[in-house]
């Protein structure tokens, strides 16, 4: 007979929420920074794609990448920075890692890039579901993990 409280978890449980969200974090808020760089080079690439308002598109990119990446590396409204993350890669993955209509040369790279990309919002609907686990900001004001109810 099990006597742990169904909502008790071991210590690994919370570490392991940390290094992937960290890990999913070094995927953007890096990204992030560098498209601050290099934002007149990201509003051509996007403009290259054919996608209107590049300008605004290249914000959006920003404000996705960096901001709701590091609110998913401290663990703070961690679901819904993960949701956010996970809207915004889903919507852009299509866009540009299209492979089905790439040069033969790129369609492996592409169609290689897309599916790690569909991988990565499986990854962040995870933390979207779960939290952000007990090492978080989040975790210190008691939303970090998914609260259950008991029927009684």
């Amino acid at each position: 007979m099990n006597t742990t409280h169904p909502l008790s978890k071991p210590p690994v449980q919370d570490l392991f929420a940390l290094i992937g969200r960290a890990l999913i974090a070094l995927l953007f808020v890096p990204a992030g920074w560098g498209k601050i760089a290099g934002f007149s080079g990201l509003v051509g690439y996007i403009q290259s794609m054919g996608v209107p308002l590049p300008e605004v598109c290249a914000a959006i990119a920003i404000v996705a990448e960096l901001g709701l990446g590091l609110l998913l590396l401290v663990g703070w409204q961690a679901r819904w920075a993960a949701l956010g993350l996970a809207i915004f890669v889903a919507v852009i993955t299509p866009i540009f890692h299209a492979y089905w209509s790439a040069d033969a040369a790129q369609v492996m790279m592409q169609q290689q890039a897309f599916f790690k990309n569909i991988a990565v919002v499986g990854g962040l609907l995870a933390i979207a579901t779960f939290g952000a686990g007990g090492w978080s900001l989040d975790g210190m004001r008691g939303t970090g993990a998914r609260r259950a109810t008991m029927a009684a």
